[in-house]
């Protein structure tokens, strides 16, 4: 990659509001008494391995565990740090982006590692299909940032955001930096090839 954006997540400091990337797709954020966790089931193990590095840089504790059908869970310990990231995305019991929220490049960078998949020529970034009413408010999230994506896949499992044009995909990149260093990383990471 070339020059880093004032933007991207490799310059920017890791911050617990990070993990609002994680609630964008498919990640829950889960409150008892010990504080708050935050979990995100995903598709390999290297994107458990990626989260967990990113994640224990804010600070905080995470590991991998494994779901009973195998798929590797990337979470954090229980903390009352996390108490207000689980306010703002509820509404009521139901997970909801909060109003006006614009992902930071770490914030972006975490979903992207979570539930991001190149496809031919554009890229999607994985929206979760329990909570259908957040996906138009999470395309308007990134144009705010400058990534205009489209809402592809709503009528079924693999809802996504899909972004594609070499401009595009070139913002996105130099938000999200450059792929975390475990491998398999970088066939699944943005690139601006065709252009």
């Amino acid at each position: 990659m070339g020059q880093l954006s004032f933007f991207s997540a490799q310059i920017a400091q890791p911050a617990y509001e990070d993990l609002e990337g994680l609630l964008a797709t498919h990640g829950q954020a889960v409150r008892s008494d010990s504080g708050t966790r935050v979990s995100v089931v995903v598709a390999e193990e290297w994107r458990a391995v990626a989260l967990v590095e990113e994640i224990s840089a804010t600070g905080v504790d995470a590991e991998i565990v494994f779901s009973d059908e195998g798929s590797p869970i990337a979470r954090t310990a229980p903390s009352h740090e996390f108490d207000e990231l689980h306010r703002r995305w509820l509404a009521g019991a139901v997970k909801a982006m909060p109003a006006g929220w614009v992902p930071s490049p770490r914030a972006l960078r975490l979903w992207t590692i979570a539930a991001g998949e190149r496809d031919e020529d554009r890229y999607l970034l994985g929206l979760d299909a329990h909570a259908p009413e957040m996906h138009a408010a999470l395309a308007t999230a990134l144009m705010r940032v400058g990534v205009a994506p489209t809402l592809v896949g709503t009528r079924g499992k693999a809802p996504a955001l899909r972004v594609a044009g070499k401009r595009r995909l070139t913002h996105l990149l130099e938000y999200v930096g450059d792929p975390p260093t475990v491998p398999g990383a970088a066939e699944h990471w943005p690139v601006v090839v065709g252009f």
